[in-house]
């Protein structure tokens, strides 16, 4: 079970994984949550689109886009706030 996929740099904790080949290129579905205390960092990394994938327990590596992404809460600037992330990355062209 994929519990953990790093973007460029950063490692992020996931609860749901799914992974299938769409002509040919790979696309992951995730959802993780995200703290008001990591809310920035993650928005931040987030807001370039496009990124170095890694799966480690899939050894699975590519450059991937944001094709979807939700969150279940949009101000996380309050202290004790959690939002639900649910992200799919597809394989660059």
């Amino acid at each position: 079970m994929v519990t953990e996929i790093q973007l460029n740099d950063t490692k992020i904790n996931i609860t749901q994984y799914d992974e299938k080949k769409i002509e040919g290129k790979t696309q992951i579905s995730v959802t993780f949550y995200v703290t008001n205390d990591n809310y920035h960092d993650i928005a931040t990394l987030l807001y370039k689109g496009t990124f170095d994938v890694i799966v480690l327990k899939r050894q699975l590596e590519f450059r991937g886009t944001i094709q979807e992404y939700s969150t279940s809460i949009t101000n996380l600037y309050e202290k004790g706030q959690i939002g639900e992330y649910k992200l799919t990355l597809k394989e660059a062209e």
